[in-house]
């Protein structure tokens, strides 16, 4: 499926600009597109793949440490009652376990840096459990249509760039985010449960998903009696002492089983690295094809057909101006993020589309970099119904995230 997306938006960009060459006479969007393929290779080491290789060296290394101290297989014990019926793959008490909850614990706090070197470690391990190597198992369809649902539980970058443009209330959009991104969530696990028929429908998922969504609400609750810059401080100063935590937790553990804490860092380092180049090929093929996707002119006219059919159906449009952010999204990250800060610039931060864009920004993760990055970390190249799965979630989220806007701000 991969293969046919990949060769789908070089074959889109390249008929929108032919008809625009031919109509228009316009050559420059050619100029345009050639220009967006050499910038978005450069963006996809320079900005990327390069810098993720120093932060992947650093925290595989400090996994390795916490895998041969056995931290990871404390966690995986913990909540292996849950994981078990999301992930039935994974044999009990294995290191993958530990590694996919540390993984959505960083997502959930917003420790991107943290999130992303731990997620490709726990993909790595979960390549080890499966048969066909070329092939996306259960278990890491059902782990990337989670990642790309992107449950988060502190959108501190989307407030902070909403106070930096003077917004009125900057947090907001905080109870709409995480009820989008939650329904985003929910649809990720039901459909490829669904698809694998796994049994949700028992005590311990219900339990595990019911305690989810109440503590959700209690933070949800707790952060609405904080002004924004308490908000700032708190999230800081938790997902920063986490991060301490870890490491040191790895350390202590490492030494009070007697391993050479410093070999077993430079033994996970060296993966760490490796992990990264091997992801090169992969981020600058897919993020190639979006550019020039974007560069063509197919977004825009994709966005004014859906503003034509809502408008011939006498529906209310005001959610069409932030709506390429969500179309952006499941595409590109930062392209997103300059949506979402180009909408709040035009129409204002407290503005209704200035709101939405917002939401759609943390409703859900950039599918189609999850895939390239995660999968083609391993050599994956049958993704299955994966990336199905991920543009679901994203859907989901979307939708959720005009309902709420619709209620919260208009």
């Amino acid at each position: 499926m991969l293969n046919y997306i990949w060769i789908g938006f070089f074959l889109v960009a390249f008929l929108v600009a032919a008809v625009q060459f031919v109509v228009t006479g316009d050559y420059t969007v050619f100029e345009r597109i050639v220009k967006a393929t050499f910038d978005m290779a450069k963006f996809s080491v320079m900005d990327i793949a390069l810098p993720l290789a120093g932060v992947m060296t650093l925290w595989l290394g400090l996994m390795n440490i916490g895998e041969r101290a056995g931290a990871i297989r404390f966690v995986s014990r913990l909540v292996a009652p849950f994981f078990e019926k999301l992930f039935p793959e994974i044999p009990k008490g294995h290191p993958a376990s530990g590694q996919l909850v540390m993984n959505f614990s960083a997502n959930m706090l917003g420790l991107d840096n943290a999130a992303t070197p731990i997620g490709l470690k726990a993909m790595q391990s979960l390549q080890e459990l499966n048969p066909n190597k070329e092939t996306a198992s259960n278990a890491q369809i059902m782990f990337l249509a989670l990642n790309t649902a992107g449950l988060t539980l502190l959108p501190i970058s989307i407030m902070a760039q909403r106070a930096i443009l003077g917004a009125t209330n900057p947090t907001d959009v905080l109870l709409p985010i995480l009820i989008a991104t939650y329904a985003a969530t929910l649809t990720a696990i039901l459909y490829v449960g669904i698809r694998q028929r796994l049994n949700l429908w028992n005590r311990t998922v219900i339990g595990w998903l019911g305690s989810l969504t109440v503590g959700i609400g209690a933070l949800m609750y707790g952060f609405s009696q904080l002004s924004p810059q308490q908000m700032t401080m708190v999230s800081s100063v938790v997902g920063n002492s986490l991060l301490i935590a870890i490491i040191a937790t790895f350390m202590i553990g490492g030494m009070i089983k007697k391993i050479n804490v410093y070999e077993a860092f430079i033994q996970g380092a060296k993966q760490g690295f490796e992990t990264a180049l091997k992801t090169i090929p992969y981020l600058v093929g897919m993020l190639v094809a979006i550019g020039a996707f974007r560069a063509s002119g197919a977004m825009d006219l994709l966005i004014n057909g859906i503003a034509w059919i809502f408008h011939s159906m006498h529906l209310n449009t005001d959610f069409v101006a932030a709506l390429p952010n969500a179309l952006m999204k499941p595409l590109s990250g930062s392209g997103a993020k300059a949506l979402m800060v180009e909408t709040m610039k035009t129409y204002g931060p407290d503005s209704f589309p200035g709101h939405l864009s917002c939401v759609f920004q943390g409703a859900a993760d950039t599918t189609f970099y999850i895939v390239a990055l995660y999968f083609g970390s391993v050599g994956i190249n049958k993704t299955r119904y994966a990336i199905s799965a991920g543009l679901l979630a994203d859907l989901a989220g979307a939708i959720t995230a005009i309902i709420v806007s619709y209620l919260f701000f208009k």
